[in-house]
């Protein structure tokens, strides 16, 4: 009997030891996304003392070699915070910068420095991690195709391996302008124009190697889609995403991450969600959107379905792929995160 006693209760034990770790295991809260990319959300994690931290619009995020998460507002008193992954702000910088938009993160030979657009000084900058002015890129009057420096609108970079910079002119004359490490132009191609080679709304850019070979994507919004180029300027591909007004890429493993800023146009408010692309760019999740659907290898339209975001900017993704989505025109709101599950 006691021996019998002693298995019943070692049967329990083990029982409720499993059941609780299955407990613990349980994500707290909705999940959500498809597939394998499912995650539930923490809107409090980037909250800070508006009175001391203020942000106006959360623009854009990247993760730096010590895994911190840098988050870049055009808010004046500090447009740069930065964060650990636990949401504690662990500095601050920059006064400078009215028009900050564009943030991204280059690596020279292990030293890291920032790319920062501005749209309202028409400028773009090169610093150091703690915001040391290094160099700065003014409107390429040498081009010939800009008149005066207004028409230069500069809302993204990407940096190569040998630290050659790209510049997507957005929210200007629509031009891909490509330059050496120094500064120096090299090169013009995309603008304003009806044909697959041109551009409405280049908002982002990245390089992309998931193929083995380098090539640029470059956002073309209102037109919902994405464009490879080849590194001298020529398309390759356009990856349509019909409904979805997309941001930057972003290239994290075998993935492409985007902040939907609108959909199904730019017509409609506060209607974003985050979509996410697999390494053959196929939708196979979106957070706070429609499921991706396929027909006859045709994707069709997408559009907010959860209102969980109202005008997600940007993407960051941590080496833990959890997700970090800057908002654009939502109440001056702290980046939201999203926890993989």
């Amino acid at each position: 009997m006691e021996r019998r006693k002693f298995i019943q209760a070692s049967t329990l034990v083990a029982a409720s030891f499993y059941i609780s770790r299955d407990l613990f295991a349980r994500p707290k809260g909705p999940v959500y996304g498809h597939q394998d990319m499912r995650f539930t959300l923490d809107t409090r994690w980037g909250t800070l003392d508006s009175s001391r931290h203020p942000v106006k619009d959360c623009h854009e995020m990247v993760q730096d070699q010590k895994g911190r998460i840098i988050l870049l507002t055009n808010e004046t008193k500090n447009n740069v915070l930065i964060y650990n992954k636990s949401g504690k702000l662990l500095a601050y910088w920059g006064h400078e910068f009215p028009g900050a938009h564009g943030l991204t993160l280059s690596n020279e030979n292990g030293t890291e420095y920032l790319f920062i657009t501005d749209t309202e000084k028409h400028q773009v900058y090169k610093t150091t991690m703690d915001g040391k002015i290094l160099m700065t890129i003014d409107y390429p009057a040498e081009t010939g195709l800009y008149k005066k420096k207004e028409e230069f609108v500069p809302t993204e970079t990407t940096i190569t391996d040998n630290g050659d910079i790209y510049i997507a002119d957005g929210y200007g004359l629509q031009y891909i302008l490509h330059y050496d490490r120094n500064g120096k132009l090299l090169n013009t191609f995309g603008g304003r124009g009806e044909g697959d080679a041109h551009l409405d709304n280049a908002h982002g850019i990245c390089v992309d190697r998931r193929q083995g070979t380098a090539s640029l994507l470059v956002t073309d919004r209102t037109r919902n889609c994405f464009k490879r180029f080849s590194m001298d300027g020529h398309l390759q591909e356009v990856i349509s995403l019909p409904g979805a007004c997309v941001c930057r890429p972003v290239i994290k493993g075998d993935h492409l991450y985007a902040a939907v800023l609108r959909s199904p146009d730019m017509g409609v408010n506060g209607s974003g969600f985050v979509t996410i692309l697999d390494k053959n760019n196929k939708v196979i999740s979106n957070i706070g959107g429609t499921a991706p659907v396929y027909k006859d290898q045709q994707l069709q339209p997408m559009q907010q379905m959860e209102k969980i975001f109202v005008h997600p900017h940007d993407v960051c993704v941590d080496n833990d792929e959890n997700l970090y989505v800057a908002q654009w025109a939502a109440g001056k709101v702290y980046p939201y995160k999203l926890r993989r599950v």
